[in-house]
């Protein structure tokens, strides 16, 4: 079951994962798929085409309810979407294959240190990572942690880089003072179950499925551990060269964007609804929906900025950024401020609160049950379909 990877007691490991992001973000001229149904050949009349990206993520629904419900169209803008592998998926944003989509900001800061051509204009959703322990075992605070084995999906995947900058800036060493082991994010919580590990680093639905089956614990989460529960750890990200030649349309698609956020917040499991009817994500709805209603889809122009340099602070701490990185520097250089996008017309943005939008069901365990391949999480990297 445990697919590769046991580093613990050497320090150079964090070198290895900086190199590892390093050559991600230097892979550029990847492939892309389209999916059919999500596309079409020209812009509709009187509309400005841009180009959407995503992977088929639960906690990417705010996309999803921007183009279901409009939200672009108000905006004089045509949405085409593409479904990526998330292996390929900075690049065809650096490259001007996707012109704006949000993303996991710890999974674009290394990148845009190395110089990919990336804008960071807002923070869209915060809470979707965490790192659980059985409910059975002796591990209670961050501190148990030193010592243990912790099952994540892939070195270098957001659980990791999370768990890693959580774990360096309470005092350890997380290449000499953990054990990480790779299993796919399906088995997780069985790897947990036998005792192949001591804890998993986990994103959603993951994180809220082994939640439901009353076995886990968080140890620590995003969603409520400070001061990461007021850090976004999804963000608006743009093209470059998009923002720089187009900062109308990029205003206009961020506002789609932000606004549907404020929508999914208020009806949690509509979003759920329209991201699996409309085959956006691959995943059960109510499990989908529950997710969703973990999350703070509270969308902010300044506390995107904000996490822009917490983030990057504690991954230059932890090794995952270089050492000689200004962080202000490279903050100042990732963040791209927007006429037309601010904190104060956000604020004004109302949406409609649907009947029964937020009306949670009980979810069945057994059938909400993921396998590898037939879900995108943010804790794996998915496959497109």
């Amino acid at each position: 079951m445990c697919a590769a990877v046991k580093a613990g007691g050497d320090g150079r490991i964090l070198a290895r994962i900086a190199i590892i992001l390093t050559m991600l973000a230097a892979a550029f001229g990847c492939d892309s798929k389209k999916d059919a149904a999500q596309s079409s050949a020209a812009a509709a009349p009187g509309l400005a085409k841009i180009q959407v990206g995503y992977v088929g993520l639960t906690c990417e629904a705010a996309l999803f309810v921007a183009q279901e419900k409009g939200f672009f169209k108000e905006e004089g803008l045509d949405a085409e979407f593409t479904r990526y592998d998330w292996a390929t998926y900075r690049d065809a944003i650096a490259l001007g294959k996707v012109d704006i989509t949000y993303h996991l900001l710890m999974f674009l800061l290394k990148p845009i240190e190395q110089g990919a051509d990336l804008k960071i204009i807002a923070g869209v959703h915060k809470g979707c990572l965490r790192v659980q322990t059985s409910i059975s075992g002796n591990i209670h605070t961050i501190a148990d942690l030193k010592g243990k084995r912790i099952g994540v999906p892939g070195m270098g995947t957001p659980p990791f880089v999370f768990a890693t900058r959580v774990l360096a800036n309470y005092g350890m060493d997380p290449g000499k003072d953990i054990t990480w082991r790779v299993f796919p994010s399906s088995e997780l919580g069985l790897a947990l179950q036998m005792g192949e590990v001591d804890a998993v680093g986990t994103g959603e639905p993951i994180g809220t499925l082994l939640d439901s089956q009353g076995k886990v614990r968080d140890i620590f989460a995003n969603a409520t551990t400070p001061p990461y529960n007021d850090e976004y750890c999804c963000v608006i990200v743009c093209n470059g060269k998009f923002v720089s030649q187009h900062p109308g349309l990029a205003a206009g698609a961020t506002r789609a964007i932000l606004k549907a956020s404020k929508w999914v917040q208020a009806n949690p499991v509509i979003a759920a609804q329209i991201s699996v009817e409309n085959k956006f994500v691959a995943v059960n709805q109510d499990l989908d929906a529950l997710a969703l209603s973990h999350l703070q889809y509270v969308p902010s122009v300044s506390g995107g900025r904000k996490a822009v340099i917490l983030a990057a602070s504690e991954m230059k701490k932890a090794g995952m950024l270089d050492p000689a990185t200004d962080v202000d520097a490279l903050a100042a250089r990732a963040f791209q401020p927007l006429d037309g996008v601010s904190d104060d017309i956000l604020e004004k943005v109302t949406v409609e609160k649907v009947v029964g939008g937020a009306d949670l069901k009980p979810i069945n365990v057994d059938a909400a049950m993921l396998t590898e391949g037939e879900h995108a999480s943010c804790c794996s990297v998915a496959r497109a379909k």
